[in-house]
């Protein structure tokens, strides 16, 4: 994370509500000296938990099956190169503005009983976003197919402890500047650029 503070003044619940919103992140654990990343859906429960899967073959699960690992889930917002030109001020150089929230803990397998659940909650999530289009359920699949689906991925929690963000906007510019240069970025991180959100 940038260690500017200027940059991680959102709280943790702010934090967890733009993860929970974006509901994809990068999952990384350090297992046998070596980094492992894999890329997941995720469901925020407000427990404080993180509940997704992974491919059986995938290392991180076959690493969790020795015992759970500490974990780190990157969830990654709106992000674009920013041009020294366009602040209209001297001295300053390029940089890239992004909004990004990690979120750490210990990571565990569970049981193959709460997959259905987890798959469940999860389309939910991701269905109600498409209203108002009709949901898409399991039960539309062949309990067969299905069932071979299932047997091929395994259920993850993430017990988080940690949550950090950073929303790199150019709060650390005169507004002026910051203005200018968000009316260059455009889209998303221009628009968040023009009122960094305080909280």
């Amino acid at each position: 994370m940038h260690p500017n503070k200027a940059f991680h003044t959102r709280s943790a619940a702010a934090n967890l509500a733009f993860a929970a919103g974006r509901g994809f992140g990068t999952l990384a654990v350090v297992a046998e000296a070596a980094p492992l990343l894999s890329h997941i859906p995720f469901v925020l429960l407000e427990e404080g938990l993180i509940e997704a899967h992974l491919v059986r073959s995938n290392p991180i699960a076959r690493a969790l099956l020795a015992g759970p690992l500490q974990a780190r889930l990157a969830v990654t917002g709106p992000e674009g190169y920013v041009s020294p030109d366009w602040y209209g001020l001297e001295d300053q150089v390029p940089t890239w503005n992004y909004v990004a929230v990690h979120l750490a803990g210990p990571l565990e397998l569970r049981p193959a009983e709460e997959l259905r659940g987890h798959l469940d909650r999860l389309s939910a999530e991701f269905e109600a976003r498409l209203a108002p289009k009709p949901p898409w359920l399991a039960a539309k699949m062949p309990p067969d197919l299905l069932a071979r689906m299932m047997r091929s991925i395994v259920p993850v929690r993430l017990r988080i402890e940690a949550v950090d963000g950073t929303w790199k906007l150019g709060q650390n510019k005169p507004e002026a500047a910051r203005l200018a240069a968000a009316a260059h970025v455009g889209g998303a991180l221009g628009e968040l650029m023009q009122t960094p959100p305080e909280d």
